[in-house]
């Protein structure tokens, strides 16, 4: 039998309707520097590079599900979670929920500007 991955999750892709503008919330939002490549078959903006460790993904043209219809990813912030969530609207986007307290840390959900679900996953 084939390898199988080390994660569950092993890449993301989110549909946005406008590359840059998306680009420039999640990098606002997370406090991140964002590469975009339109080499291949479609223009994508990558959150990491295939060789740092981890799950990561990509922004893509396309269509987002209709609020409250898709899926959620959770997003890892660096600073503090109020921080990032003060940064949410200021980007475009809109938080949707209080902070969720779970066991292994918190976090909250929030809509990027196409109403993609994400959350802010913080400690």
């Amino acid at each position: 039998m084939a390898d199988q991955p080390s994660h569950t999750c092993v890449w993301f892709e989110i549909p946005c309707t406008d590359l840059d503008a998306s680009k420039s919330f999640y990098e606002k939002t997370l406090g991140i520097t964002m590469n975009r490549n339109d080499d291949g078959p479609n223009p994508m903006v990558a959150f990491s590079s295939m060789e740092n460790e981890g799950v990561s993904g990509h922004l893509y043209p396309g269509k987002p599900a209709a609020c409250g219809t898709g899926n959620s990813i959770h997003l890892g912030v660096k600073d503090r979670l109020e921080d990032a969530m003060a940064r949410v609207p200021n980007a475009g986007g809109k938080v949707v929920s209080d902070i969720i307290p779970i066991p292994v840390g918190r976090f909250v959900y929030c809509e990027d500007p196409d109403g993609n679900s994400i959350g802010l996953f913080g400690r």
